[in-house]
């Protein structure tokens, strides 16, 4: 099967927008603007949020609820072949979510030349740059979608700059981040900005229920994610169940990988600083915000805890490609069980 052709099947059953997205995007629909940039954490919905504002910008027959649907700009968004809509983003996400690269970074890639790029290629803002210039094929304007909007390195960033300060005058875009602090102040200056809302946790469990999700699992991994829905389910995805997440705690203290172990290293890092965040907000008194507390080994030394955020922070910025997963996984492992058996000095 081809990749239009996945699409194609794919958003025959692509289900509608969770409702607290809905009400934002009847909100942003309701207002002018050439540049938008949704921002927040992930796991809001940032992408389908502004997939859903191009569509409706986009769609032959539009209505204040967004996008028809049924028209022929839906459809060609559908199968990802819209000539007026451009998406940018690393060429992983691109072949991950169904969109098509350009022929030149295909060949390259089928022919080993290079791997998939995990950000936004200064080539293809070159091309978007190019695009906007163009005359709109269906009268309807054009739209460039960029996600996530942080992946644009500083020249992909400075590429985009010019256009979003003199937009030609039927394009728009959409630039939409889990981490708008690191783009530039000039990016963001030129954009209106909505920050994405939080679900409340009864719809984001009713939403996750409609995904599928027990009511007891949802709730459970709805705390594993933060209260962030999407990163909810994609936790599903990878195999988690509420009974190893609960366990994950007392695992590392013996030093037992358990769920983490078929886990890349970013979510992998992810998750030991989720524990780490909860284990030193209950040692200042706090409440825990993804585990629940009978789950936590006994406090460990709150010196360790810092010395061990300060050390996740550092291999956060190489987790996306490591020298070697399995040592780096066996590493992040034994310190953990290191800092979770270390005890606070006794008071004098």
């Amino acid at each position: 099967m081809s990749r239009a052709d996945t699409a194609e099947a794919s958003s025959a059953t692509r289900a509608p927008l969770a409702p607290w997205l809905q009400t934002q995007l009847e909100a942003l629909l309701s207002q002018r603007g050439h540049a938008w940039l949704l921002q927040g954490p992930s796991g809001l919905g940032q992408y389908p949020l502004g997939l859903a504002l191009v569509e409706a910008w986009l769609c032959d027959a539009p209505t204040p609820q967004g996008a028809c649907g049924h028209c022929a700009s839906c459809h060609a968004i559908a199968v990802r072949t819209h000539p007026d809509l451009m998406v940018l983003m690393p060429e992983t996400a691109l072949m991950a979510l169904g969109w098509p690269l350009s022929e030149k970074a295909q060949s390259d890639i089928d022919d080993k030349k290079r791997k998939a790029s995990r950000e936004i290629r200064v080539e293809a803002m070159r091309d978007a740059v190019e695009f906007a210039q163009r005359t709109a094929s269906r009268g309807r304007g054009k739209a460039v979608l960029v996600y996530p909007a942080e992946d644009m390195n500083h020249i992909t960033a400075n590429a985009l700059l010019k256009t979003l300060e003199e937009p030609p005058g039927d394009v728009r875009f959409v630039l939409a981040s889990e981490a708008a602090h690191q783009l530039l102040p000039t990016i963001r200056s030129r954009c209106l900005t909505h920050a994405l809302t939080w679900p409340g946790a009864d719809e984001a469990a009713q939403w996750l229920g409609g995904q599928g999700l027990s009511a007891p699992v949802a709730s459970s991994l709805l705390r594993a994610a933060g209260g962030r829905p999407e990163d909810a389910l994609m936790l599903a995805a990878d195999g988690l169940t509420p009974e190893l997440w609960s366990r994950l705690p007392k695992a590392l203290l013996r030093g037992d990988p358990g769920v983490l172990a078929t886990w890349p290293a970013a979510r992998v890092i992810q998750s030991l600083q989720k524990l780490v965040h909860d284990l030193l907000a209950q040692a200042a008194g706090g409440a825990t915000r993804y585990f629940v507390p009978a789950d936590l080994p006994a406090s460990p030394a709150p010196q360790a805890l810092s010395r061990w955020a300060q050390s996740l922070s550092q291999a956060a910025r190489t987790a996306d490609h490591p020298y070697n997963p399995g040592l780096m996984l066996e590493a992040l492992v034994s310190e953990a069980q290191i800092a979770l058996n270390s005890r606070p000095e006794p008071t004098p």
